[in-house]
């Protein structure tokens, strides 16, 4: 695997990596939301609350999360898919679920880009994008939240779960 180094912006921090698996079962994986807490590079990510595989734009799915500086610890929060265009790219926006089933963005995107090399390679490119994140959304979270490590890590664990079940 060929790794690159993250490149952090001002609003974007990204981290490309050459996975030895072909871009169709890249994306397979990715639009799996049961195999996110095993992609996450932080720990945060723990399991889907909708098991449904991402199909569409505009489609919602939710993960259970857990951070120790959250005021609860253990939370849920709400994904909108945005971009869905196998097997090249698939992008979600984050957000959460207030009273009455309303969904509310922060304004920060995850998006996957695949290159396939080959037939069994394929370059992916992990971007997390806070570039519409609001002022108000700025003054208590410090953006990025975590490292640019955790864009490598994330996509070594993407690489392994990719690599395997190419395998089988």
């Amino acid at each position: 695997m060929t790794r690159s180094v993250p490149i952090v912006d001002q609003e974007y921090v990204s981290a490309t990596l050459t996975v030895e698996a072909p871009a169709a079962e890249v994306f397979a994986v990715l639009a799996d939301p049961t195999t996110h807490s095993a992609i996450d590079g932080t720990g945060w990510v723990q399991q889907p609350v909708d098991r449904a595989p991402l199909a569409e734009k505009g489609q919602i799915f939710r993960m259970a999360m857990y951070h120790p500086d959250h005021p609860e610890g253990d939370y849920q929060v709400a994904n909108q898919i945005e971009v869905l265009d196998p097997p090249r790219s698939i992008s979600w926006r984050t957000g959460e679920e207030k009273e009455g089933g309303r969904l509310e963005f922060g304004g920060w995107i995850w998006r996957y880009d695949l290159a396939p090399l080959g037939p069994s390679t394929t370059e992916v490119t992990l971007t997390y994008d806070w570039t519409a994140v609001p002022q108000f959304i700025r003054e208590y979270l410090e953006f990025p939240m975590f490292g640019p490590e955790h864009l490598t890590n994330s996509l070594q664990h993407l690489a392994e779960l990719a690599a395997s079940a190419t395998r089988t």
